[in-house]
């Protein structure tokens, strides 16, 4: 499944979603573009609103998902995860 989410900015960030990815959905198959804003993990379509979530909790909405002051939560929570997926190489 692929989906495109927003603030995704360099290798800590995708370092963040695939590890919190890896760990919720139990799978090792997760490929997270820093250019174009993709998510590809190896799940089943009805997983795909969990999906959506878990992402926005790291601060990684869809694409178009969220706007006003919940788009500024969300980057400032993506601020954090890509520190801790900096940190975490």
């Amino acid at each position: 499944m692929e989906i495109v989410v927003e603030n995704i900015k360099c290798g800590g960030c995708a370092g963040s979603i695939t590890k919190k990815l890896s760990s919720v959905f139990d799978t090792d198959n997760i490929k997270v573009d820093v250019g174009s804003g993709t998510v590809n993990i190896d799940i089943n379509e009805d997983q795909k609103e969990r999906l959506s979530m878990v992402l926005l909790n790291l601060g990684y909405p869809q694409i178009q998902s969220v706007s006003g002051l919940n788009s500024a939560k969300a980057r400032a929570k993506s601020f954090v995860s890509c520190a801790i997926g900096k940190i975490d190489k």
